[in-house]
């Protein structure tokens, strides 16, 4: 998957750049946050670890200053949990770990030279793996689903800017990462 996104990216930028003048390609860092769970029937007494940091990447192309194309990849990190399970209480525990991608449509609305606003929509990747004590409920899980995301850019220069976003992968996941996500990252610009 990760392969597809940089040659999406790759191949976006090298149409864009040949097609028109004012196309601005980019990459980014950014730290996606999201709640890890373990909502799962027969369970109860859970601890969860809660909203967890993760790592993403990013890469576009602004065609203008209104649309653009964007994919980007979110590397999940592992969440452990204890529950008690069944009608026993049996004591049990899980670590779920996964991963996201998507590629979007994207609109901007600059607000002054330096701030714009902006929103995505597109096709969004979640794969997760749940590793459980407890036997029949260890497993993955992959699905591709309608991704979005509203969020604001500010420009520190022309070449960079601060971006701060709330993206929703799809419909609520039960274990693992929940569909949303509050982003807050770095842009860089070619």
């Amino acid at each position: 998957m990760k392969k597809i996104i940089f040659a999406l990216i790759a191949g976006a930028t090298v149409v864009s750049g040949a097609a028109m003048a004012q196309s601005k390609p980019y990459v980014g860092v950014a730290v996606a946050s999201s709640n890890h769970s373990f909502d799962v029937g027969g369970a109860s007494s859970v601890n969860a670890e809660g909203w967890k940091p993760s790592a993403k990447i990013f890469g576009g192309v602004d065609f203008d200053k209104t649309f653009g194309i964007e994919a980007g990849y979110t590397d999940l990190r592992k969440a452990d949990h204890t529950f008690n399970y069944g009608v026993a209480n049996t004591p049990g525990s899980a670590t779920t770990d996964g991963h996201r991608a998507y590629i979007a449509g994207k609109a901007t609305m600059p607000i002054n030279e330096q701030f714009s606003v902006y929103g995505k929509l597109g096709a969004g990747y979640t794969k997760t793996k749940v590793s459980s004590t407890v036997p029949g409920l260890s497993g993955s899980d992959s699905k591709t689903e309608v991704y979005a995301g509203l969020g604001g850019q500010y420009n520190i220069t022309d070449k960079a800017a601060l971006t701060l976003e709330y993206e929703r992968y799809g419909k609520t996941k039960d274990v693992g990462a929940k569909a949303d996500a509050i982003t807050a990252g770095a842009k860089f610009s070619f």
